[in-house]
């Protein structure tokens, strides 16, 4: 039985919980409820144990952790791959905590969310982003109304709410795609801005098995097979910096059908490197990184600045000490050679100095986006900003060949022009796609080799078949010499030596067939 029970100038009510331990009314945020009589507060103790015996009654004490506080337990709780617990975590510390961290979960309401919401996207935040982020809320608030903690996900989107006639609310961009011929050029000006065929080799690659960027940088000799390339795993970079070797996204582990020619680039690429294990994982890989090795960390080595600065000298300084070190005072070149003893200053790139792995940060900004835009990617990623030109020497043969150091403007006879701007990485997988739907290809075929899963009921009873994969594969012939045709229209000669080899190649076979 409840009772009232005087407290100074009113009564509160006390019950028995379920666990046999006496209780306080309280109201949904809290407080203690204060009633005027003492009867008042026995009858309203009665009825609370009343909704006990019928199991419908619910601990107001729930739900009044804060929503840091939540998910703080929450982290503990869930088991996630790595690269997942790296962007739940950067998405809800960045985004979520900063807005409700503070707030118990009780009081978080849909106008919240909304208001929240309205705010991000004003800030400029996109579409996409915003999605992930009001997704990340309502997983975290789904857990916790599984819990009881909470009665309703305020972060669940009513349909139809503010929506116009006509209008999609998940409808974003469109994503950026581009031609057989496209990734051929691409990968070639790859190429010239590495100055090495891997690169080359690499973007066909995507651009021809659809291959995620992490399982491509994952992928190990072995899996190079006769006339397909086994999905094993992925390499893929947290934010801690550590590349992890995992299983493909969705473990979607899989055989791509493969071109011969395709093969035949791939084993040829590992016959001229000779790969040896990575120092990281102890395994060999067929690509690895053009760049000199990150001696600290993500941030990169010290620069020639860094060098000059701890010695107290310029850079033209440094320069001579490392260039021509008789024009440099002795008590100078100590000084500089004691700078770069203490800094691990790192010169160059040679082969024993290259980076184990392709970075994905690096890999976009300082190879695909100048190969596809045309210039190299600003420093500030704004709109207005547009980042400086690629300068090239236009002869002996296109595309040309990298004009570096001092005054490279300049010195440049030419510049590229953009191939497909707004193009990713990731968009060439997308463009794979396109292309398989161009070729009529069943959707079955298409979701296997993309790693997609297709729980509908009609997707149980389709199959790949031989002749299905066949058809695939010489619509992928098609398109590649189709591209190597358009690209000997430019030009029959490249700076680039795997595809100058091609295009004799296809050149010597179009004379026998006279074409």
């Amino acid at each position: 039985m409840g009772y009232g029970e005087k407290r100074g100038n009113y009564f509160r009510g006390r019950y028995k919980n379920e666990k046999g331990k006496y209780g306080t009314l309280k109201d949904e945020h809290g407080y203690v409820i204060k009633f005027k009589s003492k009867p008042a507060a026995k009858k309203a103790a009665d009825a609370e144990e009343a909704k006990i015996r019928a199991k419908v009654w619910k601990d107001p004490d729930k739900g009044l952790e804060t929503f840091a506080e939540y998910v703080e337990r929450w982290f503990d709780d869930v088991d996630l791959a790595s690269t997942s617990m790296d962007n739940y975590r950067r998405d809800i510390e960045g985004h979520l905590l900063p807005e409700f961290g503070d707030k118990p979960l009780k009081s978080i309401t849909a106008r919240d969310v909304s208001a929240w919401e309205k705010k991000i996207k004003e800030a400029g935040y996109a579409h996409e982003s915003v999605t992930t982020y009001r997704a990340r809320l309502h997983t975290v608030l789904s857990d916790a109304m599984d819990e009881e903690l909470i009665d309703a996900n305020p972060a669940t989107r009513r349909r139809g709410r503010g929506r116009r006639a006509g209008r999609v609310r998940s409808r974003g961009p469109e994503k950026v795609t581009t031609t057989p011929l496209g990734i051929l050029l691409i990968g070639e000006r790859m190429s010239v801005l590495s100055g090495r065929d891997d690169e080359f080799v690499a973007n066909v690659t995507i651009g021809y098995t659809g291959k995620r960027f992490g399982e491509l940088v994952g992928l190990e000799p072995q899996y190079v097979r006769d006339e397909a390339i086994r999905v094993e795993q992925q390499l893929v970079e947290l934010d801690s910096g550590e590349l992890e070797l995992c299983p493909p996204k969705d473990d979607s582990y899989r055989t791509l059908d493969a071109n011969r020619w395709l093969v035949a680039l791939l084993r040829a690429l590992v016959a001229r490197k000779q790969p040896q294990p990575c120092p990281c994982h102890g395994r060999t890989f067929v690509f690895d990184s053009f760049g000199a090795v990150r001696r600290w960390g993500r941030g990169g080595g010290p620069t020639l600045k860094d060098v000059a600065k701890a010695a107290g000298v310029s850079t033209g300084t440094v320069s001579n000490v490392l260039n021509h070190p008789e024009l440099v005072h002795p008590e100078t070149h100590l000084r500089v050679t004691e700078a770069i003893a203490e800094l691990d200053y790192l010169r160059g790139r040679t082969a024993e100095e290259t980076a184990a792995h392709w970075r994905r940060s690096s890999f976009g900004s300082r190879l695909f986006y100048p190969a596809a835009h045309g210039r190299y990617r600003p420093e500030e990623a704004k709109e207005a900003k547009l980042g400086a030109l690629v300068p090239i020497q236009a002869d002996p043969w296109m595309p040309g060949t990298l004009v570096q150091g001092r005054k490279a403007e300049a010195r440049a006879t030419a510049c590229w022009l953009p191939i497909a701007l707004g193009l990713t990485p990731h968009g060439e997988r997308h463009s794979h796609k396109m292309h398989m739907e161009e070729m009529g290809m069943p959707k079955v075929l298409m979701d296997e080799r993309m790693g997609h899963i297709d729980g509908s009921v009609s997707a149980r009873y389709s199959h790949v078949s031989d002749e299905m994969r066949l058809r695939l594969l010489e619509g992928l012939d098609r398109n590649w010499y189709a591209a190597l045709d358009a690209r000997l229209a430019m030009s029959r000669r490249s700076s680039v030596a795997v595809l100058d080899a091609l295009l004799m190649e296809r050149a010597a076979q179009l004379a026998v067939e006279g074409r």
